[in-house]
């Protein structure tokens, strides 16, 4: 994590350089946000998507990232995705963004998800697809970038088979991004589906394993 501990500025520049790459991902994240309940956000970074919709609660390993998070408002817990600092059934949604790919265990962080989801709590995550055609792009030249050098990327089945393993049901996907971020000039369209647009956006829900009795 030392890059996004001495970094840390330069990575939310990026948002600003790079704006409407930024606005059509958000864009994308918006359709599975709910409208209402309690969000956390692991990885949360610098808080930039944390703030579009409201979310008031992080989680961040990176001591610089969560300094700048907490100065736009966000309560932060420092800790990693693994092991989250919060009691089970304690959050409606978690948001997680381009965090999968820097995790040691993935499986192991989406099922601590799981664990603080309420019952019917949807798990919202937003991830560069490793079977997109532009990723390929980005593996070519994963070493010029100091943020992305290290990441691990995955395909959206890949993540989608470790949710239907976790038991999350109601899988839905969404996707964006579809040229190379010198050509975006405008908000990229949100299609369903995954396997075209760089960034995928995957909703699912936690099952509600309680059922009525009937006599």
């Amino acid at each position: 994590m030392n890059v996004f501990e001495k970094f840390a500025l330069e990575y939310d520049e990026w948002f600003e350089t790079h704006t409407w790459v930024y606005q059509s991902e958000v864009e994308a994240v918006r359709k599975f946000i709910p409208e209402t309940g309690k969000g956390i956000e692991i990885g949360v970074g610098t808080g930039r998507f944390s703030i579009p919709f409201g979310i008031k609660v992080g989680v961040e390993p990176a001591q610089a990232m969560a300094g700048i998070a907490r100065k736009r408002g966000i309560h932060v817990h420092e800790a990693k995705a693994e092991t989250l600092p919060s009691q089970n059934n304690s959050f409606d949604f978690a948001l997680m963004v381009t965090t999968l790919c820097f995790v040691e265990n993935p499986l192991q962080a989406l099922g601590e998800i799981k664990r603080i989801l309420k019952p019917d709590g949807k798990i919202i995550i937003g991830m560069l697809d490793e079977e997109s055609p532009l990723v390929r792009l980005y593996k070519e030249k994963r070493n010029e970038s100091k943020f992305y050098r290290d990441a691990k990327y995955y395909s959206v089945n890949q993540v989608l088979d470790w949710l239907k393993k976790l038991e999350f049901d109601n899988l839905q996907t969404v996707q964006t991004i579809f040229k190379t971020t010198d050509k975006i000039q405008r908000l990229e369209p949100v299609e369903e589906g995954s396997g075209k647009g760089l960034f995928v956006v995957i909703s699912a829900k936690k099952k509600n394993h309680e059922f009525c009795r009937v006599d």
